[in-house]
C-alpha cells in the first residue's frame, strides 16, 4: 500500500525544490483522506473509459490490460455484508461506496445455494411500474431492490439479504502494513525543531490505495494545498525514491 511517509516526504521535497514553502504534518493530514477518496472515485471513471477502449479493440491483452489492472485495484475494496430487515427496510453498510451485486441470503442445501440474485434499480418511478405490472411483478424467484436512503426489497417477505459492494478506502497500519484500520491516512512525527522531524510509524496510518498510486496522491494533495506540481517531476521523483529504497 502507498506509504504515508513516502507521500509526505515526496510532497515536502518537491515543494521545497520549487520554493513553495514548508508543508507541516498537520496541513498534510487535513487532505490525505480527501485525496485518497478522490482517486478511488476516479477509478470508476477510468473503468468506463477502459471499457470503451476494449469495445474499440484497443485495450492491451493479458496482464497489460488496463481494465484488468483497474479490476485488480478495485477488487481490494470489494466486501460482502449480510443485512437483516428492520422497520421494513434494509440499512446500507456504513462503509459502502458502490453496490456490485445483491442477492437473498438463502442457504446451502445438499451443497447447492438457494440464494437468488436481486435486480437493483435506482429509479423510483420504475419500481412503481414494476410493482403494478402483472408481467414483471417481483417474486421470490425474481426479487427486485430499490436503492434510496435505505434499501427496499420486493417481495416484502424477504427478510435477509447479502450485499457485495466496494467500500470506501480507509488506512493501513504503518508499523504493521498488512493490518487494516478504519482510521484515515496520517503522518505522525516527532518535531526536532525548525523544519525537521522524525517519522513515527507506530502512530501513523498508510494509505489503502496500492503503491502505484503514490504519485497521484502527491499530485492531488499538492493541488489541495495550493501547490501546482508538474506530473512528470512527481512521477520521476517518486519512482526514483522507490528504486532507492528497494536497493
Amino acid at each position: 500500500m502507498a506509504s504515508v511517509n513516502e507521500v509526505y516526504q515526496a510532497l515536502k521535497s518537491l515543494a521545497n525544490k520549487d520554493e513553495r514553502g514548508f508543508i507541516t504534518p498537520k496541513v498534510f493530514n487535513t487532505f490525505t483522506s480527501i485525496a485518497q477518496n478522490k482517486i478511488f472515485n476516479d477509478l470508476f471513471n477510468e473503468m468506463a473509459k477502459a471499457k470503451t477502449l476494449r469495445l474499440r479493440n484497443v485495450d492491451a491483452k493479458t496482464h497489460h490490460s488496463y481494465i484488468k489492472r483497474l479490476e485488480e485495484d478495485l477488487a481490494y475494496f470489494s466486501k460482502e455484508s449480510t443485512e437483516t430487515k428492520s422497520n421494513g427496510v434494509f440499512a446500507k453498510p456504513e462503509d459502502m461506496a458502490r453496490v456490485i451485486s445483491m442477492r437473498t441470503a438463502g442457504a446451502y442445501v445438499y451443497g447447492t445455494s438457494t440464494s437468488t440474485p436481486i435486480d437493483v434499480i435506482y429509479d423510483e418511478s420504475k419500481i412503481d411500474y414494476i410493482l403494478q405490472s402483472d408481467l414483471s411483478a417481483p417474486s421470490t424467484s425474481h426479487p427486485v431492490a430499490i436503492m434510496t436512503e435505505n434499501i427496499e426489497v420486493f417481495p416484502t417477505t424477504i427478510s435477509k439479504i447479502k450485499i457485495r459492494y466496494y467500500k470506501y478506502p480507509e488506512g493501513k497500519n504503518a508499523e504493521f502494513p498488512y493490518a487494516r484500520t478504519p482510521s484515515s491516512p496520517k503522518y505522525d512525527a516527532t518535531d526536532l525543531g525548525g523544519s525537521s522531524e522524525t517519522f513515527q510509524a507506530e502512530n501513523s496510518v498508510d494509505f489503502e490505495l496500492p503503491d502505484h498510486y503514490l504519485p497521484h496522491l502527491v499530485i492531488e494533495i499538492g493541488k489541495m494545498i495550493g501547490i501546482n506540481l508538474r506530473d512528470k517531476d512527481v512521477f520521476a521523483y517518486t519512482q526514483g525514491e522507490q528504486k532507492t529504497q528497494k536497493q
